[in-house]
């Protein structure tokens, strides 16, 4: 089974390579594309795939794009962490998804229906480009809403170099001062921009414009250093070591 996958996160198509064997699913891998321009430039110079594992928000736009620009009649299954209205529309087409973390009984229920079909090509490109289309993802936040004194202060995402966790209360820090923020850390990083903010360890989220340096750390970790950092030490746990250097090449 030749199969192509179109995800941005390196760690998530790792994850799904390792799943996919774990499920017995004999497969050849013809590539991982990680871009909406590479998508289309690949669709255009090679056969149709089998079938396409693909994310929905990829490192340059959303995939829908994909679709906006060419047909793919290969079967699709859709990888997202966007639990939205539109996911139910895609099942109904032939068209199957999974909610990242993505679960082994939900990938090995995607391919059993995937192996009882007997329309691999049976996706109608047309309406797939509609429920696409429709998929709206939330805007990224502009602003936080931070207590001052006796009333309130707005302060910009932009102006965010880092924030973390410290007893259970989430710091904002900006270069000119530090605040506290009234969300998890978890519901913060939902809010932020994946292309401007990472989330480095449990602990830690770091814009990419306060990267000053970066240097090896012991157990093929990284260590940061930040603008204002307020001798807080910034370390890449390893598990987010390979995405976080993809996510500075973007």
């Amino acid at each position: 089974m030749k199969i192509l996958i179109i995800e941005d996160e390196t760690r998530a198509a790792n994850q799904l390579q390792r799943m996919l064997k774990v499920c017995d699913f004999e497969y050849e891998l013809l590539a991982i594309i990680d871009t909406v321009e590479d998508s289309v430039r690949w669709f255009q110079d090679n056969a149709l795939p089998d079938l396409v594992f693909m994310d929905i928000q990829l490192a340059d736009g959303l995939s829908f794009e994909i679709f906006q620009k060419m047909d793919v009649e290969a079967p699709i299954i859709f990888t997202t962490a966007f639990d939205q209205y539109a996911i139910q529309a895609f099942k109904v087409n032939s068209v199957d998804y999974l909610l990242k973390p993505i679960q082994h009984d939900d990938l090995k229920k995607a391919l059993d229906k995937f192996k009882k079909s007997n329309k691999p090509n049976s996706i109608d490109p047309s309406i797939l480009k509609q429920l696409l289309c429709s998929f709206q993802i939330t805007p990224k936040r502009e602003g936080i809403l931070v207590k001052e004194g006796s009333g309130f202060l707005q302060v910009k995402v932009s102006e965010l170099l880092y924030c973390y966790s410290e007893d259970s209360v989430t710091f904002g820090v900006t270069l000119g001062k530090r605040f506290i923020i009234n969300e998890t850390i978890d519901e913060l990083f939902d809010s932020l921009d994946p292309n401007k903010f990472f989330r480095i360890n449990r602990g830690q989220i770091v814009a990419k414009n306060s990267i000053e340096k970066i240097d090896s750390y012991f157990n093929h970790r990284v260590k940061l250093s930040i603008t204002n950092s307020r001798d807080q030490e910034f370390i890449v746990s390893r598990p987010k070591t390979t995405d976080f250097k993809s996510w500075m090449n973007r």
